[in-house]
């Protein structure tokens, strides 16, 4: 029995849903600065991870919980990627400005 008080599967969902918003409008609002737009990736993973998680807690499943560490572990390696490619560029064009990147097209 749940403590009263206590934050309900709702209230999980709509703070998952807030953090996606916060994270969609990143994206769409900011397409200058690339590792703004990594960030914003990273916060719409784990909105999803929050309700993957109170979906598996509120149905007394572990199914969610594991599913969240396959996702956390490709969320690590694409930012270690997206990072190690941001410092390449970087390295070659002087800049990580989306719209100056695009003279890197062959």
């Amino acid at each position: 029995m749940p403590l009263p008080g206590a934050p309900t599967l709702a209230h999980y969902l709509v703070l998952g849903a807030i953090l996606f918003a916060i994270s969609m409008a990143g994206i769409f609002l900011n397409r200058r600065n690339v590792i703004i737009m990594l960030m914003a990736i990273e916060l719409m993973l784990l909105a999803v991870n929050l309700n993957f998680i109170a979906f598996s807690r509120y149905l007394g499943d572990m199914a969610g919980q594991v599913f969240v560490f396959f996702i956390l572990t490709v969320a690590a390696a694409e930012s270690a990627i997206g990072l190690a490619i941001l410092v390449l560029l970087f390295r070659n064009a002087g800049s990580i400005d989306v719209e100056k990147l695009g003279s890197l097209k062959g």
